[in-house]
């Protein structure tokens, strides 16, 4: 088991990796263009544009990203036969022209395939290329790369939505969209190409190989073991989770009496309880094993939903998104480490594929879903009730699959 790394060493670490780690932590940051903590800002113009409800603008968006997850599981396998520098263009091409049509639809139809590009391109491509890459070039220190690249996601969430609103006061929403193509083309893909040139990752100790990873199965292989099955609800229960509250920040916050600046205090929150999570996952994914750390990932995301459902007060509006921070940054530090210890290296891409599909298939389903309970006066104590029931039952499923007993071979 490798040691515990000090603060220096991270720092080391850092340093001897820093194009690489760069890299991985801004092309995750550059998914914000299609995470739905952005999209969702955009929630009021776009209903008010398109003459949409809460349930009917849900799904739309459940549509879109129902089809960039059905794409992404083809789209994914080409990275790892692809060089990452033509697969890197072709994402950014697919958000850049997202962002384009986004600021110039005036239908449904328009609408629909803006959101689809931007949430294969940024959701779908962006962050399965930043964690995949960690995973496969870094098998020394791996759950510190993969932690620090993830990282790039709450930047994104500090970063693009108070951009977004300081630029609404001078800009129009279509203008700002139109704004971020360019700022795609310009700035993100020019320096992450260069970023790539010359970065190498670490590599494990001969000593440690053969006792940390399994042999590689192929995503056929995979898609019939059991114990994949079991780990599938865990792995989406984050990303369904924290979708789900974003894209109805805010008439979920409505029916606890909470302000808009309250909720904005809480995104704030949740930042700080993302990254909290983030940097203390990763040395505890190299100390621990993801296979250890998985499960107990969940716990935050579960004590999240017991906050919002059981209390109104000021605290646990400031409380609950710390927690669901905490849970996703633990979690998605843990989780591509895990697939690689338990179904090895060579078709990493595929199979994270093929998981990413899922899990985004899961944040296509969430949106209307509960968008059409909200439109139907349930309140969001019993919503609240009921997710983290769902995750505290995928968090026991998840223990069967990893125990000892289930080892993969």
């Amino acid at each position: 088991m490798p040691k515990r790394l000090l603060p220096r060493d991270y720092l080391a670490f850092l340093w001897a990796h820093r194009r690489l780690l760069a890299f991985g932590l801004l092309t995750a940051m550059l998914s914000g263009f299609g995470q739905t903590f952005y999209i969702g800002l955009f929630n009021p113009q776009l209903r008010e544009s398109f003459n949409l409800g809460h349930g009917e603008l849900g799904l739309v968006y459940g549509g879109a990203t129902l089809a960039s997850a059905l794409l992404l599981t083809w789209l994914g396998k080409l990275y790892d036969r692809s060089d990452l520098r033509w697969f890197l263009s072709g994402a950014a091409l697919l958000l850049i022209t997202g962002c384009l049509l986004l600021g110039v639809s005036n239908g449904l139809v328009a609408l629909l395939l803006a959101l689809f590009l931007l949430r294969l391109g940024g959701q779908g491509l962006m962050t399965h290329i930043a964690l995949t890459t960690m995973a496969q070039r870094f098998h020394g220190g791996r759950g510190k790369a993969v932690s620090i690249a993830a990282m790039g996601l709450p930047l994104a969430e500090a970063v693009f939505p108070a951009t977004a609103v300081a630029a609404l006061a001078y800009l129009h929403w279509r203008e700002l969209w139109l704004l971020g193509s360019v700022v795609v083309l310009v700035l993100f893909l020019p320096l992450l190409l260069w970023l790539l040139k010359g970065a190498h990752g670490g590599e494990l100790p001969v000593e440690s190989r053969e006792s940390h990873y399994a042999r590689d199965w192929s995503r056929r292989e995979v898609v019939r073991d059991w114990r994949f099955l079991l780990l599938v609800p865990a792995a989406v229960a984050a990303p369904f989770t924290v979708t789900i509250a974003f894209f109805h920040q805010i008439p979920l916050a409505e029916t606890k009496g909470w302000t808009t600046e309250l909720v904005a205090s809480g995104l704030a929150l949740f930042a700080v309880g993302h990254v909290a999570g983030l940097l203390g996952a990763g040395p505890l994914v190299d100390r621990l094993t993801a296979t250890r750390l998985f499960v107990p990932s969940l716990l935050p995301l579960i004590a999240a939903m017991a906050v919002l459902a059981g209390f109104d007060a000021t605290w646990a509006a400031l409380l609950w998104p710390a927690l669901l921070g905490l849970g996703l940054g633990f979690n998605s530090s843990a989780l591509t480490p895990l697939l690689a210890e338990r179904y090895g290296l060579a078709h990493l891409g595929a199979i994270r594929a093929l998981l990413q599909a899922i899990m985004i298939l899961s944040t296509a389903i969430g949106p209307p879903l509960l968008g059409a309970l909200l439109d139907r006066g349930l309140h969001t104590d019993l919503l609240a009730g009921m997710i983290g029931t769902g995750i505290l039952i995928a968090s026991i499923l998840a223990a069967i699959a990893l125990s000892r007993r289930t080892k993969t071979r």
